[in-house]
């Protein structure tokens, strides 16, 4: 104990700390001066870690994209039961002619369900490999779930002006002629 630190000697005379502790912290000391630091990692390390990284990105990716093919087909199924469960029976002999993008579709359908096609209470949705027809409510959910699942919808327009010619002089001539909603072309 003749080379130890004089503070130290001074503390274990004072009996604040055992010989045992002042051992323990030159120890210590000793492997802080004499330790090694961290060694600079090697080609084969950084190589390692690279591709760690890399496959940790790819297996975010991988998983983002799981989520969202699973959030598609829930959105999907949702779809497919509200039109199952709001659909509206369909029965008639009048023949309704709508666009389906290029195509001209054609259902068949009573008086009462055309008036309701009409002024927009009725909407036609996409439906496996044909058509139903849902209420405005659920049509509501469809449209917040897939637009693209809405075929025909009148009423979706409401509260928009009428659509214009460009000319303010044609507009005014051809507002004085009224245009059924239901007609039948």
């Amino acid at each position: 104990m003749a080379k130890g630190n004089p503070l130290q000697q001074q503390l274990l005379k004072a009996g604040l700390v055992k010989k045992s502790q002042v051992s323990q912290a030159a120890r210590e000391q000793e492997k802080a001066r004499h330790g090694k630091g961290p060694a600079a990692p090697t080609d084969s390390q950084r190589e390692a870690d690279r591709l760690r990284a890399e496959k940790a990105e790819r297996d975010r990716a991988i998983e983002a994209e799981r989520k969202a093919g699973a959030q598609a087909q829930e959105r999907k199924a949702q779809i497919r039961q509200i039109i199952e469960t709001q659909k509206v029976a369909r029965d008639g002999d009048s023949e309704y002619r709508f666009n389906d993008g290029t195509l001209i579709r054609t259902l068949l359908v009573n008086a009462a369900l055309r008036r309701q096609l009409a002024v927009g209470s009725l909407v036609i949705v996409r439906f496996g490999d044909g058509f139903e027809l849902v209420p405005r409510a659920a049509a509501d959910k469809i449209r917040e779930r897939d637009a693209g699942v809405i075929v025909l919808d009148n009423g979706q327009n409401k509260g928009h002006d009428e659509p214009s010619t460009g000319n303010a002089e044609d507009d005014a001539y051809y507002a004085q002629f009224q245009v059924p909603d239901d007609l039948i072309w």
